[in-house]
């Protein structure tokens, strides 16, 4: 029997079928923790934390959750590794190297739920939109338009222009990167790359210390309403619907932690269910100091975007909040295309064991939804709108395609690998400079 969107946000938010959700319920094992500390970072992201709050879903789920606001991603890092937090909002990517021990902190982690797809932008100075000969609203910059801009100030021994992203092992660093390649720029010769912490990318851009970034929302529409730059490609225009923050927890608190680990899931989902559908509700709710604290219009403009609530950030349909075994091998090849990860295997093994797909299908049977049966998919194989058979119930899925229209195969992840721009050039230069010692 097909499940509606309707059957689906009763099972979730315990509205219309609560009889069924309350028996459920009712044989559910104790939680081992019921008091959670949960980190995030002033995103409007963090929306499935602060839904899950604010609209009672940890509560019905048992859980009295104290959110904290932390200022950087290494922070969210540490105090998840070290214990200080049971869990946050973290970048896709951030498990997966804590895994590999490629970060900071070697920590094996956890992500048993997806936060959202889209959400993020690389949004220019208007020194260097005014440049380019301007930007028109809502169109994507052709990455090969800045590569002329380069090519000429190099010509003319000119700065290089200077690019941030949040953090090194993350969607925005990963997708600015490809954008960048994908126009003929090589992100490690041809722009200086920085990192800023998210709140503080549009007083970077206003002082003039960088040209450009790669952030999530609110900062890209704050720097727009601001009139201090341009927008020039949402990440939906570079992959749509790729993955971008998730719940994170190392794995031996979720191995201590399993009922918790999985009421913790259910509240999210949700949350996320309650998201797609309330989105003035939820900026509203978000602009508060505690939360993002961005101004509301803003926020509410970075939710809804251009009128199309499914193009910046979706948090429910179209299985948004399942973790994707193939979203974290993606990011493995990412990983070894720009030299964070050496060795392709060792970093796939450990994109394989972050993503925990059986919690999240557990806390949707729980829930009566349905839920992918697989746990990898083609990424960028689909032009239009298309169904998911490989699930407990047909599920809606939306277009997907990379900016260069390549297909990831997670089956074939050395081919993909070898096939993508720089990622083979950068190997001959190393060898060569190699060579040349």
């Amino acid at each position: 029997m097909r499940i509606t969107r309707r059957r689906v946000l009763a099972g979730a938010l315990g509205a219309a079928a609560m009889s069924g959700v309350a028996l459920g319920r009712a044989r559910r094992p104790a939680l081992e923790k019921p008091e959670l500390a949960l980190g995030f970072i002033p995103l409007t992201d963090c929306a499935p934390l602060v839904i899950a709050a604010e609209k009672r879903f940890f509560a019905r789920e048992g859980l009295q959750v104290r959110l904290s606001r932390e200022p950087s991603w290494a922070n969210i890092r540490d105090k998840v590794a070290v214990g200080a937090l049971d869990g946050a909002h973290m970048l896709g990517a951030m498990p997966i190297a804590a895994t590999l021990g490629i970060d900071a902190i070697a920590k094996p982690m956890v992500t048993p739920i997806n936060f959202n797809l889209n959400g993020d932008a690389i949004t220019l100075s208007n020194a260097v939109a005014d440049r380019l000969g301007g930007i028109a609203p809502g169109a994507a910059l052709d990455p090969a338009r800045l590569k002329a801009l380069i090519d000429a100030d190099r010509a003319a021994g000119r700065p290089k222009l200077v690019l941030a992203a949040v953090y090194a092992f993350s969607s925005h660093n990963y997708l600015l990167r490809y954008w960048l390649a994908a126009g003929g720029i090589d992100p490690d010769r041809d722009v200086k790359m920085v990192t800023v912490p998210p709140p503080q990318m549009v007083t970077q851009l206003a002082a003039g210390r960088i040209d450009g970034y790669c952030v999530g929302d609110p900062w890209n529409t704050r720097a727009l309403m601001l009139g201090i730059g341009v927008i020039a490609a949402r990440s939906r225009d570079i992959w749509n619907r790729h993955p971008e923050k998730v719940l994170g927890v190392t794995a031996a608190w979720a191995e201590a932690h399993p009922n918790t680990c999985r009421a913790l899931v259910r509240a999210l989902i949700g949350a996320c269910a309650w998201l797609d559908e309330n989105r003035a509700e939820a900026a509203h709710i978000l602009a508060r100091p505690n939360y993002v604290g961005a101004d509301e219009a803003t926020i509410a403009a970075a939710l809804v975007g251009s009128g199309d609530v499914t193009a910046n950030h979706i948090f429910f349909a179209g299985a948004a909040s399942f973790p994707w075994r193939s979203h974290a091998l993606w990011y493995a090849t990412q990983m070894v295309r720009w030299r964070q990860a050496r060795d392709l295997a060792t970093a796939a093994a450990a994109a394989e064991r972050t993503c925990a797909p059986d919690i999240y299908r557990a806390a949707a049977a729980d829930l009566g939804i349905a839920a992918p049966t697989i746990d990898r998919k083609p990424e960028g194989a689909h032009a239009q709108a298309w169904t998911l058979a490989d699930a407990t119930a047909p599920i809606a899925m939306g277009a997907d395609q990379f900016i260069d229209r390549r297909v990831f195969d997670p089956a074939n992840l050395g081919g993909y690998l070898g096939d993508l721009p720089l990622a083979q050039s950068r190997r001959d230069r190393e060898i060569n400079a190699a060579l040349r010692v």
